[in-house]
């Protein structure tokens, strides 16, 4: 027995025992050779097959990308792993995945294909039910940002007011009553000065929770701020450096890295002992990136906590299709980049 003809009875028994579609195709485009598995799951006869162009029986949205792609294995790519869907005789819809090569000597396509369609239908369910839960997280985040403005605005127009009209209160009784004695005039003094205090610490809470600067006057000049703060209350610089058009962000990017950044300066200075921290958001072509950088202490980056600071920032990262990575050593101070593409900014 020849070469040519072992090579042939081994392609019979396999197109007859194989439990995938195996075809050999002209370069025209046509069934010329099918095995019983594409009768089967096609539900046509050969008679169906051969009669008809093999683009005829693909789905109409895939036969642009099907044509391109068998183009190039005309021209001697090998095709691995290439998915197109078929509209059997039933009407269903099949994945098929194929791996097939062109044979330019006889000007035919060998062509094994996979079905898929049961992988595809549970990875749509997968991708479906992410996209619920996405769209619930983005819900209930809007309705956090809501409650978040709303008690920001009674404590700054409520309880700072309240306590406003109290210091004002204390401050003119020494004016009034210039004879009480000195110990009640040093304790109404006292009790002005920690009223002060007072209407400061609900600015701050009410700016932390919902900082109206944000919606006022953008995310540039509320990590001004924030840096600022940071500096202020803690003697650590922190500085702030932008190189983005703010409008190319939306108003729920915008909120997620400013919170990002309250979350990221509070492990700062849970647990870094920095002696500088730097906030960066710059853009390319393709990406807005975040980057908060600290001197302090590091940590094990294979023993990244599961829960806590680090894990809510993860968690606000993915919420707007961004990747969060942590770049720390101990003792080398820790780096965290959010990264998010243009296109879901």
């Amino acid at each position: 027995m020849s070469d040519s003809e072992q090579i042939h009875l081994h392609l019979s028994d396999y197109f007859a025992a194989s439990p995938d579609l195996v075809c050999i195709a002209s370069k025209e485009g046509y069934f010329k050779k099918v095995n019983d598995t594409v009768v089967r799951l096609l539900g046509y006869s050969r008679e169906e097959l051969f009669a008809r162009p093999i683009a005829s029986f693909i789905l109409e949205e895939d036969k642009a990308n099907t044509h391109a792609t068998r183009q190039k294995l005309l021209q001697g790519e090998t095709l691995i792993n290439f998915s197109n869907r078929y509209m059997a005789k039933s009407g269903s819809i099949l994945w098929l995945e194929w791996t097939s090569i062109y044979f330019p000597e006889n000007e035919v396509v060998l062509g094994i294909a996979k079905n898929i369609t049961e992988r595809k239908t549970k990875e749509k369910l997968v991708e479906d039910n992410y996209n619920r839960f996405k769209e619930l997280a983005s819900h209930f985040k809007t309705s956090i940002e809501k409650d978040r403005k709303s008690l920001a605005h009674g404590l700054h127009e409520e309880l700072a007011q309240l306590a406003t009209s109290a210091k004002m209160e204390l401050d003119i009784i020494p004016i009034i009553l210039p004879d009480l004695p000195e110990i009640a005039l040093n304790k109404i003094g006292q009790a002005a000065e920690k009223t002060k205090l007072l209407i400061q610490e609900i600015q701050r809470l009410s700016f932390a929770i919902s900082p109206a600067l944000l919606s006022d006057f953008g995310l540039t000049a509320t990590l001004q701020w924030l840096s600022k703060e940071f500096t202020r209350m803690h003697n650590i610089p922190c500085s702030f450096t932008s190189a983005f058009e703010e409008q190319n962000l939306s108003s729920e990017i915008k909120t997620d890295f400013f919170r990002i950044c309250q979350e990221a300066l509070s492990n700062v200075m849970l647990h870094a002992a920095p002696g500088n921290v730097d906030i960066y958001i710059y853009e390319t072509d393709q990406h807005i990136t975040l980057s908060i950088l600290d001197d302090g202490r590091g940590f094990n980056s294979d023993a990244m906590p599961a829960s806590g600071g680090l894990k809510n920032i993860k968690e606000r990262a993915s919420s707007i299709n961004g990747n969060l990575e942590v770049q720390t050593a101990p003792g080398a101070g820790t780096k965290l980049t959010v990264v998010v593409q243009k296109d879901h900014a």
